[in-house]
């Protein structure tokens, strides 16, 4: 998302007009991929993508009339179950995408694209509000856009009750795209936030259930595996990202910074201690590793006999996942993805679960399977 915020202020800064095509949720259900973003040009290119298939084909078409009417427009869509299966919706195929005419003639329009980059490149959060007016009774609509920050500071002119964007930033709408009529004008509210990237080591049944929970709630997912036969399109669906790499033993740059977040997974944990020794002494938020305590512990002595130091193996998230009697692989995912969430809600690199204490990391160590 933020490739694209940074080729829309490109765009405006050339003084080129051109359309955002948005998905929204309408029913309460929302498809996987609602706040997927495309921007179409007058030439009818794009950047970005809302999924493929017959909806995005639609919204180019729509976007490329909007363009030369100059207007703004909000389309309901109700895709058949063979196009909901391309997109890799979950949750049905009914939704909303606005298709939003971004005039770069409009100095409010830079104003608030420019904060967007400057608020992501500094990691920082803040919301973007849309209010859409209906003008005339006609299909056009009146389409205003402001960010609202944390401690409340206004970006952008809307006209509204600033009460009104306070009560949209408040509770669960802190982190979820959603939209809300109020007063006869429609909000449409997008959590600008760091999004994070999960690196998932290994591509087995684990993986396959970990991946599209991840991008459901917000992570940019990246899945590595030294198998083309498992890190496959047949096996992972858009926008989930595949890697095939050499080997396990010699990991490529992954670009992993404070916010990464490392789930390792390898098969039947042949290469968990390899990956995890390449990983440990990484910038990476979350570090997370499956696998039994007894098994832990054998690593982690082996870690240490490394040279490498207790606080460092202490950073590591193992038995990976909240505690809540996980078997399954379908349950396993549920308790690593939310172990993610509350890292990042948290925003700290470590905490108290973990591996436990200093005392309990090493007090079992010469325990038998």
């Amino acid at each position: 998302m933020e490739k694209i915020y940074k080729e829309v202020v490109k765009l405006l800064q050339k003084e080129e007009s051109f359309v955002i095509a948005t998905i929204f949720d309408k029913t309460g259900s929302a498809p996987r991929t609602a706040g997927a973003k495309m921007v179409v040009r007058n030439d009818g290119s794009i950047i970005g993508t809302i999924g493929g298939g017959r909806l995005e084909a639609d919204a180019i078409g729509l976007a490329k009339k909007s363009l030369s009417l100059k207007q703004t427009v909000m389309q309901s869509f109700d895709l058949t179950h063979n196009d909901v299966a391309s997109m890799d919706m979950i949750c049905g195929g009914k939704g909303e995408i606005l298709i939003d005419f971004i005039d770069a003639q409009d100095e409010n329009n830079r104003i608030i694209y420019e904060t967007v980059v400057k608020i992501q490149e500094k990691r920082e959060k803040a919301w973007f509000i849309t209010v859409l007016d209906n003008v005339s009774g006609t299909s056009n609509l009146r389409c205003q856009q402001c960010i609202v920050k944390p401690d409340k500071t206004l970006i952008g002119k809307v006209d509204c009750d600033p009460n009104i964007l306070e009560k949209l930033i408040a509770g669960p709408a802190k982190i979820s795209i959603h939209a809300e009529v109020i007063d006869n004008q429609r909000f449409l509210v997008e959590p600008l936030r760091p999004e994070g990237t999960v690196y998932i080591f290994g591509a087995g049944h684990v993986s396959q259930r970990i991946a599209p929970l991840s991008e459901t709630v917000g992570f940019r997912t990246v899945v590595l595996d030294d198998r083309e036969e498992y890190a496959n399109r047949s096996r992972f669906s858009e926008p989930t990202e595949l890697m095939v790499i050499d080997s396990f033993n010699k990991l490529p740059n992954l670009h992993i910074d404070e916010d990464s977040y490392l789930v390792i997974v390898t098969r039947g944990h042949l290469y968990d201690r390899v990956v995890l020794e390449q990983v440990l002494r990484s910038n990476a938020k979350y570090i997370g590793m499956i696998g039994s305590k007894s098994k832990r512990d054998k690593i982690f002595t082996q870690l240490l006999n490394q040279g490498y130091a207790k606080e460092e193996i202490r950073s590591v998230y193992s038995p990976i996942g909240t505690s809540i009697g996980a078997e399954t692989p379908e349950e396993i995912a549920v308790s690593i993805v939310g172990e993610l969430i509350k890292v990042r809600s948290e925003g700290e690199k470590t905490n108290s679960k973990k591996s436990g204490n200093t005392s309990d990391i090493y007090c079992n160590i010469n325990d038998p399977d």
